[in-house]
């Protein structure tokens, strides 16, 4: 039983890497990564980038030192090593599996018996409706990912309650995108509601049926600085030319004030870097990017936005996405477009550059001072870079 890690020698993002693995388990490496205060983010399928300023501490708590090859052998004599040309078909796997173990480990923290056989098949049930097949960005890479934020925050000294964990799940459970009658999140929290009955207090059912709502359009709170919306778009300017119904549908990740996906799933229900050496995944994270955590006596902001911590930490993970590395964010844009696949590309650029063009109008795009100094850079790199291919969309080609 080891954790092994070589000498700081990958180049990406202005420094050098070294990769922190176990020759036992991922369960190991992932306690290891814990004590450092990395975020689950970083891991990437069978190791952790550590940067240069990292790797002495490392050390200190117990990471043997040893060549680069030696990682190489021993993670593949052990079994655990990921070779490049298995990436593509490992990653869903171990995604399923991410998810699968963090209901397990909401159970705990909820204090349901993991026994319960109805948490395990609420569990499988909103897998499956996240893998529904009409759904293309709000899939459970979304959820994922919404997760993994939400984890990140936490190793910035941010305390991330079950029922934000728990709302996280549920929050886009239901996702049709039909314009009027009952909302997507409406019916979202009405789930939730509706199969936590005999799992959970009436009081906490309340609690996570009520940050459901939060991430809806209306439902959202925008300071008098903040012309723009906060979570989504309805602030942003209808498109008369396209015809198209009015759907405030997570904004955030479509331009969705004048579009409706087209969507052909059930309306509440279902039936229901690379390996060694690539860059990093963002969150492996040096100290002089960790920073002591911003309170809100040193940002008048804070103040008037950290009402509610486990409403505002999962409006910043729902965006998490803004502040992904380009090719991730390329892949969400083009997910977006596909949920709006019937509409025209003028009026659909219009409409999405809108909405963009709201968020950077904000004074933060996110919340948390940790959101903030964690993703706020990146993410307006990303969507302002965005901006300008819809706006212009020969100079994109």
């Amino acid at each position: 039983m080891a954790i092994l890690i070589d000498p700081p020698a990958w180049p990406a993002h202005g420094t050098l890497w070294s990769h922190l693995v176990s020759d036992t388990s991922y369960a190991e490496l992932h306690a290891f990564a814990r004590r450092l205060g990395f975020p689950r983010r970083s891991f990437d399928l069978d190791h952790y980038d550590v940067s240069a300023a990292n790797y002495d501490r490392a050390v200190s708590l117990g990471a043997i030192p040893v060549a680069g090859r030696e990682v190489v052998y021993r993670l593949r004599d052990s079994g655990l090593r990921v070779r490049q040309t298995d990436r593509a078909a490992i990653t869903p796997l171990r995604r399923r599996q991410y998810l699968v173990e963090e209901w397990a480990r909401l159970a705990h923290l909820l204090g349901v018996s993991t026994i319960a056989s109805s948490w395990t098949a609420l569990g499988e049930d909103l897998i499956e409706r996240w893998n529904e097949p009409h759904r293309r960005y709000h899939d459970e890479r979304h959820l994922e990912d919404v997760l993994l934020a939400l984890d990140h925050l936490e190793t910035r000294g941010e305390r991330v309650a079950p029922e934000t964990l728990l709302a996280a799940w549920f929050h886009d459970a239901v996702y049709t995108g039909a314009p009027g009658g009952v909302s997507d999140e409406q019916a979202s929290a009405d789930l939730a509601a509706a199969t936590l009955g005999d799992l959970l207090s009436p009081e906490l059912i309340s609690r996570v049926h009520a940050l459901i709502l939060a991430t809806t359009p209306a439902s959202s709170p925008i300071s008098a600085e903040e012309p723009g919306p906060v979570h989504d778009a309805e602030a942003a300017p209808k498109t008369e030319a396209a015809s198209i119904a009015v759907s405030t549908v997570a904004a955030h990740t479509e331009p969705a004030v004048t579009l409706t996906p087209r969507t052909h799933g059930p309306s509440t229900g279902s039936n229901a870097k690379s390996t060694l050496g690539e860059e990093p995944q963002l969150g492996a994270e040096s100290p002089s990017r960790d920073g002591a955590r911003q309170t809100e006596q040193d940002d008048p902001d804070a103040r008037s936005e950290i009402v509610d911590p486990a409403r505002t930490l999962l409006l910043d993970a729902d965006i998490w996405i803004f502040a992904s590395l380009p090719k991730r964010y390329a892949e969400y844009a083009a997910a977006v477009r596909a949920e709006y696949a019937h509409v025209p590309d003028a009026d659909f650029a219009v409409a999405r550059a809108s909405i963009l063009e709201a968020y950077l109008a904000r004074p933060h795009l996110y919340r948390t001072p940790a959101a903030r100094a964690l993703w706020e850079t990146r993410a307006r790199a990303n969507v302002s870079r965005e901006i300008s291919e819809l706006r212009n969309p020969t100079q994109a080609l």
